[in-house]
């Protein structure tokens, strides 16, 4: 899943970008709420967190401006702020939910989490679809109650796959989804993790839980549960 974080502490930024790596997710940065609002306009992102007290563009006109133009992606907001007015005001503003700072990574990881489980649809914290298993909050992917050990990479697309089970995604959207706007790009890297996924996952090609759909992309094809 991509992320952006929109924090104008250096320290803090690079920290939260480590630490959410770490946790699976791609990162896009940006240290003031103008280069955060190109970040919103060009990349595809699944979740932002904002910084309200944002040089340049404030953090509450930097939602408001996404959410003018239709970006639906979930947004947290970061407030170093007391009072419970400013709280309520990014909320009105189009922000999903609140960390107060300072504040523990665990509890932001789980906000994170919480909003792209519901964004997604999903009710539970571990996303099943037929016999795979996978748990964000852990990144333990399970088929048949059996673990299954995938690389980073391999990860990321497996869950994005499976939070858009049923739907076809692109080539170009999984790499939107793998890189952040820093990497060098090969589209056809995704074919060889594609490959790398269905061998681990479904060795004896019983389950066939990815399916390609020629010129159009691939679809998560088990039932969610």
């Amino acid at each position: 899943m991509r992320v952006l974080v929109v924090e104008d502490e250096a320290a803090l930024r690079e920290t939260l970008a480590q630490q959410l790596k770490d946790s699976g997710f791609t990162v896009d940065l940006a240290a003031d709420g103008e280069e955060g609002l190109y970040c919103g306009r060009e990349y595809a992102l699944d979740l932002a967190i904002i910084d309200l007290g944002l040089p340049k563009l404030p953090g509450l006109e930097l939602i408001r401006k996404l959410r003018a133009e239709s970006k639906t992606f979930p947004i947290l907001i970061l407030t170093a702020r007391d009072r419970w007015q400013d709280k309520v005001e990014g909320l009105q503003a189009g922000a999903d939910d609140y960390v107060a700072k300072p504040f523990h990574f665990e509890e932001l990881l789980a906000r994170a989490q919480a909003l792209l489980r519901r964004s997604g649809g999903w009710a539970q914290p571990v996303l099943r679809c037929g016999p795979v298993a996978l748990d964000p909050r852990t990144q333990d992917v399970t088929v048949n109650d059996k673990r299954v050990e995938l690389t980073s990479f391999e990860y990321r697309i497996l869950e994005y796959l499976i939070h858009r089970a049923g739907e076809v995604i692109s080539k170009a959207e999984l790499t939107d989804r793998l890189y952040a706007q820093d990497f060098d790009r090969d589209s056809n890297t995704i074919e060889v993790f594609i490959g790398r996924l269905r061998r681990k996952l479904d060795p004896d090609e019983t389950i066939k839980p990815i399916e390609t759909l020629r010129g159009r992309g691939y679809r998560f094809a088990l039932q969610r549960e």
